[in-house]
């Protein structure tokens, strides 16, 4: 994946478009207001100074190659809605990553999320040819893994405190989609969901 070029992913549900620090005012209405998105994030964005430290290392990741940065924009209501990227890009072991996912309180549970993670698998392995995506999540955060599994992802097991967190150090669950899974079943069975 080239992490210098714009990549819109779009659907008659959603848009993705590349994370700017324009963006800042679309996504400061919810770190002012729900705080909660953050409880299990590696990065809290809670509150504008919290934001802007979010946004600007996740631009600075872009910019070394290694993330690529999504707002995320609800076509029904033309908002922006949410966040979410590609991280621990590694072409040459064709490996990404999905995470850093968020969305307004009231974009829960609407099918947003479903939407998205299709716009990003589908680009994953049938545009940048990757043969494994990995997600990754708090242990404890219970709906993030069943949102993961929901969309096909299975589960590889627990890193126990592989990383620090807003609270201490955490144990982290970590799931996987195939790019032989995706081409087998994953694409058809959440194309279904949408």
């Amino acid at each position: 994946m080239d992490t210098r070029k714009d990549y819109v992913l779009e659907n008659d549900r959603v848009k993705l478009i590349p994370l700017t620090s324009n963006h800042i005012k679309d996504l400061l209405p919810y770190s002012l207001n729900e705080p909660d998105l953050w409880k299990y994030s590696l990065v809290s964005a809670s509150g504008e100074k919290n934001l802007k430290n979010y946004l600007s290392i996740a631009l600075y990741s872009r910019e070394k190659g290694t993330a690529y940065p999504f707002v995320v924009l609800d076509k029904r209501t033309s908002k922006v809605v949410g966040s979410t990227r590609f991280y621990d890009i590694q072409n040459h072991h064709e490996t990404i990553q999905i995470g850093y996912t968020w969305y307004g309180k009231d974009f829960q549970g609407t099918g947003i999320n479903k939407n998205c993670k299709f716009l990003l698998l589908e680009f994953a392995f049938e545009s940048c040819d990757m043969k494994r995506v990995e997600f990754r999540a708090d242990a404890h955060n219970a709906k993030s893994i069943a949102a993961m599994k929901n969309i096909g992802c299975k589960k590889e097991g627990i890193l126990r405190s592989n990383c620090s967190s807003t609270t201490g150090r955490r144990d982290s669950i970590v799931l996987s989609i195939l790019q032989s899974e995706w081409d087998s079943s994953v694409k058809k069975n959440l194309s279904k969901k949408l």
